[in-house]
């Protein structure tokens, strides 16, 4: 039986958030009529004022959630000023929920080349065309920057990764798991993290 359904956190499943969140997004990509990696992830500006916006989380490992973008995007400028940051998974099919938080750096720039490598062709000539965040006149200006784009790297010219591109990793101070329940008793458990040691305890819904 699950951990969860079980009403109790015994087991290797239940000492080690990162292999339960692997466990139930291997489950949502089976159910989810969705990119089953998308998350909302937050931010927050110089300012003091939150934003959020969905992000595919790519990569996840023992050191955390990764993802990627443009190093001149809104996100990415308001991680540069302050690396807090939050995600939240929502699976609708699983009736399942995870919530992370903690703090955001750089991955190695071989990860960042590695994926890159890996990403269709022409969102790799997207991550060179597109200023993200940044004002653009209309439409055609877009497409215009794109085929410019084209020209510089004919098929069947590699298009390398823009130093301007890369992956952040969300390291995890916290992980929050949530399963719905009937009378909205819902079963939370949150894992928090002292150095490489991982407490958790039960919430109440």
């Amino acid at each position: 039986m699950d951990a969860r359904d079980a009403g109790s956190l015994d087991g290797v499943e239940a000492s080690d958030p990162i292999m339960w969140f692997q466990r139930s997004l291997a489950r949502a990509a089976q159910t989810e009529s969705f990119d089953p990696t998308r998350a909302a992830l937050a931010t927050v500006s110089a300012q003091g004022r939150p934003s959020v916006r969905y992000v595919l989380v790519k990569q996840v490992d023992a050191r955390g959630f990764a993802f990627f973008t443009n190093y001149g995007s809104r996100k990415a400028r308001e991680l540069s000023g302050n690396p807090a940051a939050a995600l939240a998974f929502h699976w609708t099919s699983l009736g399942e929920q995870v919530r992370v938080e903690g703090t955001v750096e750089n991955l190695p720039g071989h990860e960042s080349d590695t994926y890159f490598a890996n990403r269709p062709r022409v969102s790799q000539l997207g991550a060179w065309a597109s200023q993200q965040s940044a004002p653009v006149e209309n439409r055609a200006a877009l497409d215009a920057l794109m085929q410019a784009v084209e020209q510089r790297y004919p098929e069947p010219t590699p298009v390398p990764r823009p130093d301007h591109w890369g992956g952040l990793l969300l390291v995890p101070s916290s992980i929050e798991f949530w399963r719905d329940r009937a009378g909205r008793l819902h079963d939370r458990w949150l894992f928090t993290r002292d150095n490489a040691a991982w407490s958790v305890c039960r919430l109440q819904p």
